[in-house]
């Protein structure tokens, strides 16, 4: 009988059939003539994000130059950091970006909650008819624009046949008409309102189909087990749209300080300056109004770099907390 030796012991695999050979990773120009057709289609969209969006950036030179509309490039003063010296010196700054924080922080929480519990709300209802009809009727103010939706706000809210005051007066909570629109006080509530009643139910959509996404066997086996519609709101819906809460949120963050200022510019008046003027209205009030362009460019690029900041720190948390991110 032949001695087993350690060249005769059959080894694993070697008997039967050979190693399978490792596939080799195709390079960058292979996969883009593979798949040219779908380079092609996106190609236009990179050169608008690229024209747009990256080329605008030449003219962050302007914050660092004494810049004069009528000189060339080469004939700009060039005075380093002198207009950020000058933004964080500015009391106003201050003001104006507590007032950006102010409406930014509870634009967040209402309109971040509000179409998360009204999306759960609406999946709840059974009526097929009266669903879409809510759904329907609740993202249509996303498409009217703020000039309307200011002059009806400014209407509601007027003392001289408003229907708020009315209403407020007939159910004798006020003697007099209230002067919504003249009371700092009220102005961040009027516009953190108006804004949330325009949005909820366009971002209702978002959640809505991220719930249609989850398995309806999760919520047949609950209803077994003899879970209540909280129970399985709480430990099936949430839990199942929780992707879509965080990269949205993520999102949220990064905008913090860049909320526009339409509705401020619409809604304010002189009254109320201290309480409506944002880092945007800010920006525009001294680049164009006043003529300060250089001025006007760095608070547009301390806006740009905070929002990044933010955008990359709430990417950090969520990643380590949940394990979601966007990037």
């Amino acid at each position: 009988m032949e001695a087993l030796t350690p060249n005769t012991i059959p080894r694993s695999g070697q008997d039967t059939a050979k190693a399978p050979k490792r596939k080799r990773k195709r390079g960058f120009w292979s996969t883009v003539l593979q798949q040219k057709y779908l380079y092609l289609m996106s190609l236009p969209f990179v050169i608008w994000v690229f024209v747009f969006s990256y080329l605008p950036l030449w003219g962050w030179t302007m914050a660092f130059q004494n810049y004069k509309p009528a000189r060339s490039f080469s004939e700009q003063k060039w005075v380093g950091f002198k207009y950020f010296q000058e933004l964080f010196q500015d009391d106003r700054f201050y003001l104006v970006l507590r007032n950006t924080l102010a409406m930014s922080f509870m634009g967040l929480i209402l309109g971040f909650v509000v179409p998360i519990f009204f999306a759960i709300l609406l999946n709840e209802l059974r009526g097929m008819f009266f669903k879409r009809f809510v759904q329907t009727v609740s993202y249509l103010p996303h498409f009217v624009s703020w000039v309307v939706v200011a002059g009806i706000i400014t209407k509601m809210l007027s003392i001289d046949g408003g229907a708020v005051n009315q209403i407020l007066m007939a159910l004798h909570l006020t003697d007099e008409p209230i002067q919504f629109m003249a009371k700092g006080s009220w102005f961040w509530y009027i516009v953190t309102g108006s804004d949330v009643w325009k949005e909820t139910g366009w971002n209702t959509i978002i959640y809505l189909a991220a719930i249609t996404g989850i398995d309806p066997e999760l919520y047949e086996a609950s209803r077994v087990d003899g879970a209540s519609r909280w129970r399985q709101m709480w430990h099936i819906t949430l839990p199942g749209i929780r992707s879509t809460i965080s990269v949205l949120l993520i999102m949220s963050i990064g905008h913090l300080i860049s909320i526009g200022f339409e509705k401020q510019f619409l809604l304010g008046n002189n009254l109320v300056t201290d309480y409506s003027e944002v880092l945007d209205l800010y920006a525009l009030n001294y680049g164009l109004n006043m003529g300060r362009f250089s001025y006007g460019t760095a608070i547009g690029i301390f806006n740009s770099v905070v929002s990044i900041i933010l955008l990359f720190t709430a990417n950090g948390i969520f990643k380590k907390v949940t394990k979601e991110s966007i990037m």
